[in-house]
């Protein structure tokens, strides 16, 4: 673990230079440890794939008492309580006008469509991280058979639910949006409500399985 300044006003901690779910599983807990240390003086924790950035109110705590206090309270981590991961299943109607870039996928790995389908749905994911847009989930990890590229130029518009591939990752558009991930799906399921909390369906740490209907 090593901490870096990030910023006037943030703290950068870091696990590990891959993805996977060892340096996951010491972001996420990590992460509730952070959140369990309850300081006003965070505005804002935000894991990701390898490191927890710390957003503080630099008028109020400076970045050096920050790293003694974390580094005085470090003990505590093995104490804390994590919430088991929630169970999902994700209803996903593959290719034709729902997965636009089925056929792409299929031409790029040499896999028939029912074989993509098949490999897509067999895996149990893991949300590595919520981020880009509002609920968003990076899952991983994704069968290496099904590794695709971006595109060089991405969509201006996908429609909300859209389940798409990019590289070693799966992950689904809560919105109507731009999209640079290859479309092979999508679902009715809503992945984001702001009326109604938690926000996210998904959260950190949570598993799911896609199911084809």
């Amino acid at each position: 673990m090593n901490l870096y300044r990030y910023g006037e006003s943030g703290i950068r901690i870091v696990f590990g230079n891959s993805i996977d779910l060892e340096t996951h599983e010491k972001v996420r807990r990590y992460y509730y440890f952070l959140k369990s240390l309850r300081l006003k003086e965070f505005i804002d924790i935000i894991p990701s794939f390898n490191s927890c950035v710390i957003n503080f109110n630099n008028n109020a705590i400076s970045f050096e008492n920050i790293v003694s206090l974390i580094t005085e309270r470090h003990g505590e981590l093995d104490a804390i309580e994590i919430p088991q991961p929630a169970q999902h299943e994700i209803p996903v109607m593959y290719g034709g006008e729902c997965g636009p870039d089925m056929e792409f996928v299929c031409e790029y790995s040499g896999l028939s469509d029912n074989e993509v389908i098949e490999i897509h749905t067999s895996v149990i994911y893991t949300v590595f991280t919520v981020g880009f847009m509002p609920g968003f989930p990076y899952l991983g990890t994704l069968d290496k058979r099904l590794y695709a590229p971006r595109l060089e130029t991405p969509r201006l518009k996908v429609p909300e639910g859209s389940v798409g591939l990019a590289q070693l990752q799966t992950g689904i558009y809560p919105f109507e949006s731009p999209a640079g991930w290859r479309i092979i799906g999508k679902t009715d399921k809503k992945l984001f409500d702001y009326k109604k909390e938690p926000y996210s369906l998904l959260q950190i740490g949570d598993k799911v399985r896609f199911i084809k209907i």
